[in-house]
């Protein structure tokens, strides 16, 4: 991590994807109503959320058709924006887009993995920032990729659907800065360039093909605030569906500084297509989940051994501390809690013992797919990649002993937030909507 990159604090968040947080309308010759919502910042009723959890957006619980879940206790009317006809167009990945008023500015961030989709908008709000709209939604960009070495058909069209709502919610929000970053699959299918400039064709959004080395920043800088306090090194891991990152940090003031770092090509999808199917007796299954592991294991070899004497130092200092961030973790968390369903406000920032975090794993690994389908939080599009998910996961428990296990539901968009923000805060209005403008109309 450079060290120039900007202090990070935690994230507030008020309003709605579908309402943000604007003045109601008075209807003539009527008094307004009492204000609906409830202060930002007002804790839910339930479980107290840990202390340093950072932030609440409006994805809520996942959704997987772009419509944003409602705060809660609030009567939301639905958006009556007009969806634009023409699409998006941005110049650059990270391109000026429109000159609003100073400190009202709106900054949105795209991650396009090989599993997910997933965008979130957001204002500054001092040396925070405030989510005004979030999307999310499961395209398996990389699905096949193990196989063919290029991105199929009908994962592009899944895609492409998805970066079209991406689009429209860019457009709508009247966005002023945006970085679109694509990771792993993109870097690995022969097409992916191809596919890059098809979405800029079709969408006006413009990805940008990241290294394993930026996405691993990224998601440190998303995540880090989450991390308990201590001394000595500690480890930040991202589980994606494509690669896995391991990053050795050491802590600072603000943002920490990168000792090491490691990406191995061994994501939920990429392990999942590599090890075959299943199998159809539970010994079947182990032998599978035990592969999967000794796989995982092996790429992790050569940065086990540098960062060995570390672990040393930092076990001698205290406990060893250690903080995940991806579906794989935060589904594992959601099982811990034993939760009917998925909430972020839940999960994020949870600390997890890390046995816990093995006992859930070594029986997801036995279970049939049917029983895994059946199960709160991970369903029917989960269910097939959780079991590598859980592979990687315990082979990086055994790299990095800890006892306690931090859970982060944020990452690589919430970096990119960061980043946008801190460097391009601008000192006067810029007036860029007339090229938006002139670039959706050329189309």
């Amino acid at each position: 991590m450079a060290d120039h990159d900007p202090p990070v604090a935690k994230v507030e968040v008020s309003g709605t994807a579908d309402a943000p947080d604007r003045p109601a309308r008075r209807r003539k010759g009527r008094r307004s109503k009492a204000k609906r919502s409830q202060p930002p910042g007002t804790q839910p009723k339930g479980k107290a959320r840990p202390q340093g959890s950072g932030a609440r957006t409006e994805e809520g619980n996942r959704t997987e058709t772009g419509r944003a879940p409602r705060a809660e206790k609030q009567a939301v009317p639905p958006d009556t924006a007009p969806v634009p006809k023409a699409p998006y167009r941005a110049p650059s990945h990270a391109a000026v887009l429109s000159g609003q008023p100073s400190g009202r500015q709106a900054y949105a961030a795209i991650d396009l993995g090989t599993n997910n989709c997933r965008l979130l908008i957001a204002r500054p709000s001092g040396e925070n920032f405030t989510v005004i709209d979030a999307f999310s939604r499961v395209v398996r960009l990389g699905e096949g990729i193990a196989q063919s070495g290029r991105l199929s058909d009908a994962a592009m069209e899944r895609t492409l659907s998805a970066l079209r709502v991406c689009a429209d919610k860019l457009m709508r929000r009247n966005v002023y800065l945006a970085r679109s970053v694509a990771t792993e699959a993109c870097r690995r299918a022969a097409n992916g360039p191809e596919f890059i400039e098809r979405v800029r064709q079709e969408t006006g959004i413009a990805l940008d093909i990241i290294s394993a080395r930026e996405e691993a920043r990224l998601a440190v800088l998303g995540c880090h605030v989450l991390l308990e306090d201590g001394f000595g090194p500690a480890m930040i891991f991202d589980i994606g569906g494509g690669s896995t990152e391991l990053v050795l940090i050491e802590s600072t003031g603000t943002v920490p500084r990168i000792l090491d770092w490691q990406s191995v090509p061994w994501g939920v999808v990429s392990l999942t297509e590599s090890c075959g199917p299943e199998g159809a007796t539970q010994d079947e299954r182990l032998a599978r989940y035990r592969h999967m592991h000794s796989l995982v294991a092996e790429s992790f070899a050569a940065f086990s051994k540098r960062v060995a004497p570390a672990r040393e130092s930092a076990g001698q200092d205290g406990p060893l501390r250690l903080l995940g961030t991806s579906g794989t973790v935060t589904t594992l968390a959601s099982l811990h809690l034993e939760l009917p369903q998925y909430d972020r406000r839940m999960v994020d920032g949870l600390i997890v013992p890390a046995e816990s975090m093995r006992g859930i794993s070594s029986r997801l690994s036995s279970m049939a797919i049917e029983d895994r389908r059946e199960l709160a939080c991970i369903g029917r599009e989960r269910a097939d990649l959780v079991v590598a998910g859980c592979a990687i996961l315990e082979a990086i428990l055994d790299l990095w002993p800890a006892a306690r296990l931090g859970v982060a539901d944020r990452g690589i968009r919430e970096g990119i937030l960061r980043s946008l923000i801190a460097s391009h805060r601008p000192t006067g209005t810029k007036t860029m909507t007339d090229t938006l403008r002139n670039a959706a109309g050329a189309r």
